[in-house]
């Protein structure tokens, strides 16, 4: 296997296993605001964010009927959550340069920083085998956030 699909198959895992963890949201919500799936299912659906949803099962856990125990559980998740989804975000919403091989060399991110007279944009960033490494590392954290969720489901007898 090339470079090139090597990092494929990486940010291609990366995607997997955030989507994978992202969705046992649902699971919280469910149990947080104490209804059934269904009905997280259509809360999670119709916050068409990761930020959102993060926000909401955030809120449902800081609110005074969630047990202090769940509450220490959920929150540190949330937090690791939130700082995976900036690699996730950044390979989500960038593009690639190539290089003479056809190998991946650099990413562009495709947002606009606004300065006070100028813009500036497509920042770019090498994608190398250290840039690989942190991607490595996301997912394998992502997946232990997976299973700590599914603890807490469990743990806490929420709808699965």
């Amino acid at each position: 296997m090339d470079r090139f699909e090597k990092i494929l198959l990486l940010i291609g895992r990366l995607n997997y296993t955030w989507t994978n963890t992202e969705s046992l949201l649902i699971h919280l919500i469910a149990g947080l605001a104490k209804v059934d799936k269904e009905t997280a299912i259509v809360i999670f659906l119709t916050l068409n964010t990761t930020r959102a949803r993060i926000d909401l099962v955030e809120r449902l856990t800081k609110m005074t009927k969630t047990r202090r125990e769940c509450r220490e559980d959920v929150l540190p998740l949330l937090e690791r959550l939130n700082q995976q989804s900036k690699l996730r975000n950044k390979y989500n919403h960038c593009i690639y340069s190539f290089d003479a091989r056809g190998d991946i060399s650099h990413t562009h991110l495709m947002r606009i920083f606004d300065g006070k007279e100028t813009i500036k944009y497509g920042k770019v960033e090498a994608l190398d085998s250290e840039e690989a490494a942190r991607i490595s590392a996301c997912i394998e954290d992502i997946a232990a956030v997976n299973r700590e969720i599914w603890a807490v489901i469990h743990a806490n007898g929420f709808p699965q």
